[in-house]
């Protein structure tokens, strides 16, 4: 069995950072598209905070497996999950209407955000509950890696 190697990015990513499509659609660039980098967002107060993985929550609007992409909506606008296809367990959050938590590692910013898919998870059972505290939990952390 071969090793598989990770590039110096994956070696040194940081844990994921909570976000909202929005605050990547208004994000700085910091490293290429392809590179899988990240960028950095602006907080407020001159302060910003470099990401490359993020952890993103929203609603599944449109599923198109045969391109192993997502279309999901935030609280802030829109941003598309790829990869999807290779996620253990990811399958089941597949559906219209699901609310769904996923990680992964930024590919693109604009004009849509774009994240290739790490985990996901379906959060829809308590869905009500996770949507009101999404954005809170998005700025406490945001707060603290500030």
């Amino acid at each position: 069995m071969s090793k598989v190697e990770k590039t110096d990015v994956e070696r040194t990513r940081p844990p994921p950072v909570k976000v909202l499509s929005g605050q990547l659609r208004a994000a700085g660039n910091w490293g290429t598209a392809d590179s899988g980098a990240g960028c950095v967002i602006r907080l407020g107060r001159g302060r910003s905070l470099p990401v490359s993985l993020v952890w993103m929550q929203g609603t599944v609007l449109e599923v198109q497996q045969d391109r192993d992409t997502v279309l999901f909506m935030d609280e802030t606008g829109t941003f598309i999950v790829q990869g999807v296809n290779n996620i253990p367990k990811g399958k089941p959050c597949l559906s219209q209407g699901k609310y769904v938590m996923v990680m992964g590692i930024i590919q693109a910013i604009s004009p849509e955000p774009a994240i290739r898919a790490v985990k996901m998870a379906d959060l829809s059972e308590l869905a009500a509950l996770h949507r009101r505290m999404w954005k809170l939990e998005v700025d406490d952390l945001q707060q603290v890696l500030a």
